[in-house]
């Protein structure tokens, strides 16, 4: 089977993967040189969200954290061009989108583990007792990336099944 790096819907994902890159650069950029985060934090924005700054050294969410940021980006970067040919490959505008916010959200990551050894995280949701993990934009177009491959995923196994016509 011919590898393809370029395809009818390339655009569509190569416009999202670029927005999701510059919109989280852009944001990282701000809360560093124009908010000056690190001698605010952390701000209580609302009952439930803080503006505070973590830096990540592991893989999703401070998981597996590790000194070795160069494993990190290196897969980064294989994981990056596997979506890309599967996006390249894609037909369906939903996949292609889905993968266009992961690709660029991992992107944007990588380039902060490469210039800082870690990623800047920024936002903590939290209620009560209870706290998430700090997270910034590339995170949230990752995790929206993926949503949107599941939720087509278990859309077309409904369509399959006669699930979907009910």
């Amino acid at each position: 089977m011919k590898l393809r790096f370029w395809g009818a819907l390339a655009p569509l994902g190569s416009v999202l993967a670029l927005l999701i890159f510059v919109a989280d650069q852009a944001h990282k950029w701000w809360m560093f040189e124009i908010y000056d985060i690190e001698t605010r934090r952390p701000v209580s924005l609302t009952s439930f969200l803080d503006l505070t700054l973590v830096w990540n050294k592991g893989v999703s969410y401070g998981l597996l954290p590790t000194h070795s940021q160069g494993i990190l980006i290196a897969a980064s970067l294989v994981i990056c061009a596997v979506l890309w040919i599967w996006l390249c490959r894609s037909h369906r505008p939903l996949t292609v989108a889905a993968l266009g916010l992961v690709i660029g959200g991992a992107l944007a990551n990588a380039l902060d583990r490469y210039v800082h050894g870690a990623v800047a995280d920024f936002f903590q949701l939290h209620w009560n007792s209870w706290s998430w993990y700090v997270f910034n934009v590339a995170d949230v177009a990752i995790v929206a990336g993926v949503a949107l491959l599941l939720y087509e995923s278990l859309l077309e196994r409904g369509q399959a099944t006669g699930l979907g016509n009910a």
